[in-house]
């Protein structure tokens, strides 16, 4: 039986299931004067390139968006706590 390949490209979709070292990990993440996707070194699709600008302003967009969410959620708990809501409910139905 044939070995199977442990890198290479499915459909357009990079993969590689070679075992990673320190240094290919640390390689593909900064990779300048390369675009701000780059392939992964282990496992399959792409990375953000630290080394391009833009990456980090997506993570910083997300940072942004994730700290506003957890801000909105919190201020929903104390809002639920503040309105007295605490005794039950009767419904009735005919």
């Amino acid at each position: 039986m044939a070995d199977k390949p442990s890198s290479g490209e499915i459909l357009g979709i990079p993969y590689n299931f070679e075992r990673p070292s320190l240094r290919r990990l640390i390689d593909a993440h900064w990779e300048p004067g390369e675009g701000m996707l780059v392939e992964k070194p282990f496992g399959i699709g792409y990375t953000l390139n630290l080394a391009s600008w833009r990456s980090w302003a997506v993570l910083a967009v997300a940072a942004a968006l994730y700290l506003n969410e957890s801000k909105s959620d919190a201020s929903e708990d104390v809002e639920a706590e503040d309105e007295g809501d605490d005794g039950p409910v009767e419904v009735v139905v005919d």
